[in-house]
């Protein structure tokens, strides 16, 4: 079961502030940064500074409005991060799936990179790199095990370049991207549905003024 804030708080208050831990959290995106053009570059951004700073490594994932962070540091610091996490009002929903004392990091030359679950925008190198994702897709990590959270980080650990939507000189806002992503797929109907709903009003007008 994922952990709520107090519950989340409570297992780290048992682990010594110098023991090196591993947590995962998910969240939902809300409507205002969703509408937020740059909010994916400004929450990278702030991740990288901030993580450097204190020794924090890890990954951040995005996918179907959902994100995924993975971090890795001396529990004091990713306790003191966790609580920012869960007061940042750009998301909501915010739950750990998994929580544990670690030796060593999976995720030291990562620098927190963000990554694109979002299949349909990658380019055809990183389909054939990220084949081991499809059974984690269409990303919904909200009711994730643990033991499925271990299995997601360790197919990520594997990649080369990750899935990251810079690479295809793309830029968007999440709501366009799901708008984008629902009617790529039907471009030809919807065109030809236009193209039908002016001849129709052409049609109407033509018989209102006859």
């Amino acid at each position: 079961m994922p952990l709520t804030h107090p519950n989340a708080l409570s297992k780290l208050d048992e682990i010594a502030d110098t023991a090196l831990v591993q947590l995962v959290y998910v969240s939902s995106l809300t409507l205002a940064s969703r509408l937020n053009a740059t909010i994916f570059d400004e929450v990278e951004g702030h991740a990288r500074d901030y993580n450097e700073q204190h020794g924090i490594t890890g990954t951040l994932c995005y996918g179907n409005g959902h994100f995924l962070q993975c971090m890795e540091g001396e529990k004091a610091k990713v306790a003191a991060l966790t609580q920012r996490i869960f007061a940042d009002t750009r998301h909501k929903n915010v739950q750990v799936l998994l929580l544990k004392t670690i030796k060593r990091r999976s995720f030291t030359d990562w620098r927190m990179r963000l990554l694109f679950l979002e299949r349909w925008l990658w380019s055809p190198t990183t389909k054939q790199q990220a084949t081991q994702l499809s059974a984690y897709l269409p990303f919904a990590p909200q009711d994730w095990s643990p033991e499925r959270t271990e299995q997601f980080l360790q197919i990520i650990q594997t990649f080369d370049t990750p899935p990251h939507v810079k690479a295809a000189g793309i830029t968007y806002n999440a709501l366009g991207n799901m708008v984008r992503h629902v009617a790529a797929p039907h471009q030809a109907f919807l065109m030809v549905q236009g193209c039908l709903s002016i001849l129709l009003i052409i049609a109407l007008v033509l018989l209102y003024l006859s």
